[in-house]
């Protein structure tokens, strides 16, 4: 039988390209030398490095890692690691000098280049070099055109600044750039860019560019809710209650558990509007659609106190207390109308019994991201500089640990 040449010329060839693959996932040529990669995976002081790194044991990553580095001169990795480790511990001007000293290194990829500059900016705009940060940013988006990172933090650089007209020229590179779950991220922010330029016009006394913006945000996301109050006062100021009061009840239709937002406002709106009977109306089919829904009651009840319906009041103020016994305006209102009744024995020993494990506190709100703590809803966390991403910390209370066994 006559030999298949052309098979056994394949197969050499492909035991040949296997044989290449395994040594170029050991080796790499850098400075006209090879280096053995796979020394970085052996290196007892990289392995235990990043095990401190993992269970957030900073100082001690720094100090395995720095002997990493002093065993592995030309690992590229190991020293942005290093120099990123120095930037989180706030030792600015170390890493700073570490990038910086990468960026010196010859024949860097042109990737490797734009990662170094990527970690440099972080270390400028970490120290509160803004012109740098963004010179560096702005090259290595020159380097790679495509690279998100640099263009997120050109982004929150211009945002920092509340240079919102350039911040929105960013975000909308970013959100050609986006898809799926990505793209609906990128189309709040651009929600809330579009309101906080309808801010700054607002303030220079431009109303027309003003509705145009908040409206521009609304129809990016439906569930912008600074847009909707912003617009809606504007209404108000230009004498259209029914404009705002239309504008106002499309959030609570859309972000019903933001509609405490628009209380005070629409309790205010509707008796000018002639129909005053709509807020408590309003309240009591928030309260059917979410019988949780403490804030709903708590208006309802300041509306009927204001009416002489002291004893429905207090019954909806009890009725919020069982959903959320550790707000502390609950707690006023109901001495309030405790104070009315004279102080009724029976009621107050009710009022008692409800609150006996009660922690007290004025709804705190954290951010999602970092857990950054705010009193007041936020909308842009100063912190991690995140959009919309604050919630209402609740408190368990205490007969739910009971029953855990905790």
């Amino acid at each position: 039988m006559e030999p298949n040449y052309p098979l056994l010329a394949a197969l050499v060839s492909l035991l040949l390209g296997l044989t290449i693959g395994k040594a170029w996932e050991r080796y790499k040529l850098r400075g006209g030398r090879w280096i053995d990669r796979r020394k970085v995976r052996e290196s007892l002081h990289y392995i235990l490095g990043l095990d401190f790194l993992v269970t957030n044991q900073l100082d001690l990553a720094v100090e395995e890692l720095s002997k990493a580095a002093e065993e592995l001169t030309d690992t590229l990795e190991v020293h942005l690691l290093l120099g990123s480790l120095y930037r989180e511990k706030g030792q600015v001007a170390r890493a700073i000098n570490i990038h910086q000293s990468l960026l010196q290194r010859p024949r860097l990829t042109r990737r490797e280049h734009a990662h170094v500059l990527l970690c440099l900016g972080l270390d400028f705009k970490r120290g509160g070099f803004v012109d740098r940060a963004l010179e560096a940013f702005n090259e290595v988006r020159r380097l790679d055109p495509e690279n998100q990172y640099a263009l997120m933090n050109i982004e929150k650089l211009h945002e920092d600044q509340h240079q919102w007209q350039e911040a929105y020229e960013v975000r909308r590179t970013l959100d050609n750039q986006s898809s799926g779950e990505d793209a609906t991220r990128s189309q709040a922010i651009l929600a809330f860019l579009e309101n906080e330029l309808g801010l700054q016009a607002l303030a220079r006394g431009d109303y027309a560019s003003a509705t145009e913006r908040f409206r521009a945000a609304i129809d990016l996301d439906s569930t912008v809710v600074p847009a909707y109050l912003n617009l809606g006062d504007l209404y108000a100021r230009e004498e259209k209650p029914a404009q705002a009061a239309a504008l106002w009840e499309q959030l609570v239709h859309e972000v019903p558990e933001r509609a405490y937002l628009a209380f005070d406002r629409l309790a205010a709106l509707y008796p000018k509007l002639g129909t005053p009977e709509r807020f408590p109306q309003l309240c009591r089919r928030l309260i059917a659609d979410n019988p949780q829904d403490w804030r709903a009651r708590l208006a309802l009840a300041r509306t009927l106190e204001t009416a002489g319906a002291s004893s429905a009041a207090l019954e909806l103020l009890f009725e919020a207390l069982v959903y959320n016994p550790h707000a502390l305006n609950l707690h006023q209102g109901i001495w309030q109308v405790l104070s009315r009744m004279d102080y009724e024995r029976s009621l107050v020993q009710r009022y008692v019994e409800l609150t006996r494990h009660a922690v007290f506190y004025v709804d705190p709100h954290v951010c999602m991201r970092c857990r950054y703590r705010s009193t007041e809803l936020l909308w842009q966390c100063p912190h991690c500089h995140e959009w919309n991403t604050f919630v209402e910390e609740r408190i368990a209370p205490a007969k739910e640990h009971e029953e855990m066994g905790v």
